[in-house]
């Protein structure tokens, strides 16, 4: 299987494109890669938290899907390790839309004779990523007072695994009034 590229090449936010025509001619993107990522609601989705802590992105980025399925594994792991099943709910905040394109060159003898240079480069489909903007809320994780701590804890980790800088943020809900 061949090697992921280095994200530095799409890191940079750019016009997004995820135009998929349902008649195939008129698509340039030939098949959209599947999303990676597993899940995008997790835990006690029934109950009512007070407290909701999140992770906010510090600048505008794109944002590769397995690299959000890394962040969603390790938060996931922890809060069910420490928490158990209930007492939390986690929730993924965006969904990669954006295609991530390539025009592979080919190198090497022969080369020459095959490769169609600049002249039809609008890439074949490798990938999706997400466009977050500066701000932005990536994961969130709802729980209650005593397992805030634990909650700040996953949050850090799945900040160490994105591109850029992130802030954990504590909130705690408003109540409705009956």
């Amino acid at each position: 299987m061949a090697r992921l590229r280095k994200f530095a090449a799409y890191r940079r936010v750019e016009r997004p494109y995820t135009r998929i025509s349902k008649f195939r001619t008129k698509s340039f993107v030939r098949a959209r890669p599947n999303c990676r990522i597993v899940r995008f609601d997790m835990g006690d989705l029934s109950k009512d938290f007070d407290y909701s802590v999140q992770l906010k992105s510090n600048s505008a980025m794109q944002v590769r899907d397995n690299a959000l399925e890394a962040a969603r594994q390790t938060t996931n792991r922890l809060l069910q390790k420490k928490i158990g099943k209930t007492g939390w709910m986690f929730k993924i905040r965006m969904y990669p839309h954006h295609i991530l394109r390539e025009n592979p060159l080919a190198s090497g003898a022969g080369a020459d004779r095959m490769s169609t240079g600049m002249k039809m480069s609008f890439g074949k489909p490798i990938g999706i990523a997400a466009q977050v903007r500066e701000g932005q809320i990536l994961f969130q994780v709802d729980t209650s007072k005593e397992h805030l701590a634990t909650a700040k804890d996953a949050l850090r980790r799945a900040a160490s695994k994105m591109p850029f800088g992130c802030t954990i943020e504590a909130v705690e809900k408003k109540k409705k009034a009956a």
